[in-house]
């Protein structure tokens, strides 16, 4: 017997093996449509001279830029901002232009905006009158009052306005390289943002009859124009947000006297608009290490009471921004410090605007959550690069250049909850953050919400974690992704959708993407090569226009990890995660050459499996008994299958050529382990494979998601294990956001639903079913 007839007879021996788990029927091959694996091709741009295939810049890459001279005042009286604006347009780009497109975005306030009209409504059997009334059309007279618009020399300019798009038509084309200069004087009325909505205007506070100005889209500014789709003019129409210009500003910015005035940029003189405590204070916060009051909350009470009729100016200077906006008030307290590490060269300022009701929880952590975000955020991206960045508490969140509203404030007692802190903490790293994006990396947020939603939402939840080991965050783990992705599909739409067509807009453009580039860092690419490749978009499209493809193509670019599967099915589409375990069968070797004996008689007996063989036995059975009674004693006697002595020195000749880690395989010191998985979600991912040992001991294999890419519906995978196997469970770490968790275990394991696990809940802790569960302690 040879070395590799032996060799045969243990490949026979271990597939004729039984199982060592309840084995199922074998799955079927089924079909495989390879789209999945496809690379994108036309889903995305083709590569050109502005954006090359890595992903980066192109060498003839452009982009505009406008700069802008305002004067702006605030009237207290009436709620009016009035604004005068000078704006240098260049024409960086390779095309002339015979006119501009200007956004005039408070005009989707006004009594005849679009979205006013756009939206589905119903009536129920009982509503409030408040809801009633918003169905009768009123006169409210918002919107941007255009007064004039002119040329350097003061020349009339014609122009046309659609909506919240303004269309300025120039005499002359403007050519590739040139710049040019125009006017625009204007008012609007400021709305109430608390009643009416919106992410930018005023709230009043009755029992001291104050008002608080958060003041953004407030000035008519430029849209852009690019290389990927020339002027951006979609509407806007109060949710996606905005495409916009870098540029220079100087603001001047006139408020009554005893008001305090936070903004984008550095103010010019601080010498003229605050006491001589006030600046004493802020010289002294560029080197305290604690957050210092430069406004105390005894002088903005004080303020809150008098109420000036005489005016100051602010006078700000931004560089290099895309958008401005303020906060102006009587009843803000300010403080500041400096961060003076984790920025590398820069030392920002970091700095809030609160009021009382805020003052409890601000006081204590705003500032200092501020410093940490630049800190976090820098080691991600790139250092922050501006010399302030803002906390200001207004009841909503919104961001803007080097400013942020934000929420959380303590009850009428001083006193808060845990989950109104750690609110007020998530928005402000999370609005915060958005200084990077898109502030920063300049994307479009009106056509692409994710790209500046979804990626800081995924910050935001690094920098989360690492404010407060075990913080709370609503988003950025795999499973709490999970609801969402259930949901049937007429309630879904890729990531890659607009911003106005999406129906449940938070999960899919932060959550979704969020949890996409989680999953990404975690369990597709590991967090060195994600981390590099994620700070290496950040640094390539910092100051500039990215589109989703420059995303892409980057964070593969920067990897050489293919990731066309993973953007495709995560982003372009709406499939699920649900990979299921299936069947286990497994198989372990016996072999000893006494093995041999029982080999042949299965061969002799499988031989026999005919019904020639069956019949000249019976003759030959029949002929002996007819002709001899010894011969047949003898042939019974006879042992046709023993192993012969040849047999066991060829067995001893090919034992000890074997491999120490074959002889353990004849040994039956290794079980192999035969999986199948089907995939029910039709999203593909790794299979993450935890074994549980009857040692008690566990083992953890990560089968790469390629493993799907011949096959999108059906896989086996086989595995060597040199120890017993008590269950197998997969996804342990729930890493790939699984909607159904029962399939994920052999043998199958039942999982509790959440009703279940909380009456449990109640039953520990002795308490009834009925029981408000979501009590929180009060803090002070």
């Amino acid at each position: 017997m040879s070395y590799s007839f032996f060799r045969y007879i243990i490949t026979f021996c271990l597939v004729g093996s039984a199982g060592f788990i309840n084995a199922q029927t074998p799955l079927n091959s089924g079909s495989n449509h390879g789209n999945k694996f496809e690379q994108l091709g036309t889903l995305i741009t083709d590569p050109n001279i502005f954006r090359t295939a890595s992903g980066a810049p192109g060498s003839m890459y452009w982009q505009q830029k406008a700069d802008y001279l305002i004067d702006v005042e605030i009237d207290d009286e009436n709620q009016l901002l009035k604004g005068s604006e000078t704006v240098t347009y260049f024409n960086n780009s390779p095309d002339p232009l015979s006119y501009l497109w200007l956004q005039l975005d408070d005009n989707e306030h006004a009594d005849n905006a679009e979205n006013m009209r756009f939206d589905e409504s119903s009536l129920r059997t009982k509503m409030s009158v408040e809801e009633l009334n918003k169905f009768v059309p009123a006169e409210k007279g918002y919107g941007v009052n255009i007064k004039k618009v002119v040329d350097a020399s003061g020349k009339a300019l014609l122009y046309t306005i659609n909506y919240t798009m303004m269309r300025i038509d120039l005499a002359t084309p403007l050519k590739p390289g040139a710049k040019f200069v125009f006017k625009i004087d204007w008012d609007l009325k400021i709305n109430n943002r608390i009643k009416e909505g919106g992410r930018a205007g005023y709230e009043y506070f009755a029992k001291d009859a104050n008002y608080l100005y958060t003041i953004a889209q407030w000035y008519p500014r430029m849209a852009v124009y690019s290389d990927f789709q020339g002027w951006q003019n979609k509407q806007f129409t109060g949710r996606g947000e905005f495409a916009l210009v870098f540029g220079d500003y100087k603001v001047n910015i006139t408020v009554p006297a005893d008001h305090v005035v936070g903004s984008t940029g550095e103010c010019q003189n601080y010498g003229e608009v605050l006491s001589p405590q006030q600046l004493a204070r802020w010289k002294q916060s560029q080197v305290a290490d604690e957050p210092l009051e430069i406004v105390t909350l005894e002088e903005a009470k004080v303020a809150m009471t008098k109420k000036s009729k005489t005016k100051k100016t602010w006078t700000y200077e931004a560089k290099n921004v895309r958008d401005f906006a303020f906060v102006s008030s009587r009843r803000l307290v300010w403080d500041a410090m400096k961060v003076k590490e984790g920025v590398e060269n820069n030392q920002p300022m970091a700095m809030s605007y609160y009021g009382p009701e805020a003052y409890p929880l601000y006081r204590r952590y705003s500032t200092k959550v501020v410093a940490h975000t630049l800190k976090v955020y820098s080691k991600y991206t790139i250092p922050y690069p501006y010399p302030v960045a803002i906390s200001v508490e207004a009841a909503n969140g919104m961001e803007y250049p080097m400013i942020c509203f934000n929420y959380g404030r303590a009850d009428e007692y001083g006193t808060y909850s845990e989950a109104t802190k750690y609110g007020m903490i998530g928005v402000i790293i999370h609005e915060v953050g958005h200084n990077f994006f898109p502030m920063i990396v300049n994307s479009d947020e009106r056509q692409w919400t994710w790209m500046d939603e979804g990626l800081n939402t995924f910050v935001q939840y690094l920098a989360e974690q690492e404010w407060e080991k075990d913080y709370p965050s609503r988003r950025g783990p795999a499973h709490k992704i999970a609801d969402y992705m259930k949901l049937p599909k007429d309630q879904l739409e890729p990531i890659m959708t607009n911003s106005e067509n999406i129906v449940q807009f938070g999960p899919n453009a932060y959550a979704k993407p969020a949890t996409a580039l989680n999953i990404l860092r975690e369990t597709v690419m590991g967090r060195d090569l994600f981390d590099f490749a994620f700070k290496e978009y950040a640094k390539r499209w910092a100051f500039k226009h990215p589109t989703p493809a420059d995303f892409f193509r980057t964070m593969e670019d920067a990897s050489a990890v293919d990731l066309d599967w993973f953007w495709r099915g995560w982003f372009f589409g709406t499939d699920a995660v649900d990979i299921s375990l299936d069947n286990v069968v497994s198989y372990r070797m016996n072999f000893h050459p006494e093995s041999l004996q029982q080999q042949n008689k299965l061969e002799y007996e499988e031989d026999l499996n005919n019904i020639s063989r069956q019949r000249n036995l019976a003759q030959h059975m029949e002929y002996l008994v007819d002709k001899d009674t010894s011969l047949l004693d003898f042939y019974n006697k006879w042992d046709r299958f023993e192993v012969t002595p040849k047999q066991k020195r060829e067995f001893d000749d090919f034992y000890s050529k074997l491999s120490s880690q074959e002889k353990e395989i004849v040994d039956g010191k290794i079980t192999f382990y035969e999986l199948s998985f089907s995939n029910k979600g039709g999203l593909v991912m790794p299979i993450l494979i935890e074994w549980n040992y009857e040692d008690g001991t566990k083992e953890i294999d990560n089968v790469p998601a390629y493993i799907w890419r011949k096959n999108e519906n059906q896989v086996q995978k086989v595995f060597a294990k040199r120890k017993d196997v008590k269950f197998i469970r997969i996804d342990p770490y729930r890493e790939t956001a699984d909607i159904d968790e029962n399939n994920n275990a052999w043998p199958r394991q039942y999982q509790s639903s959440n009703f279940e696990l909380f009456r449990q809940q109640q039953s520990t802790r002795g308490e009834s079913v009925g029981a408000n569960p979501m009590r929180e302690a009060q803090t002070r």
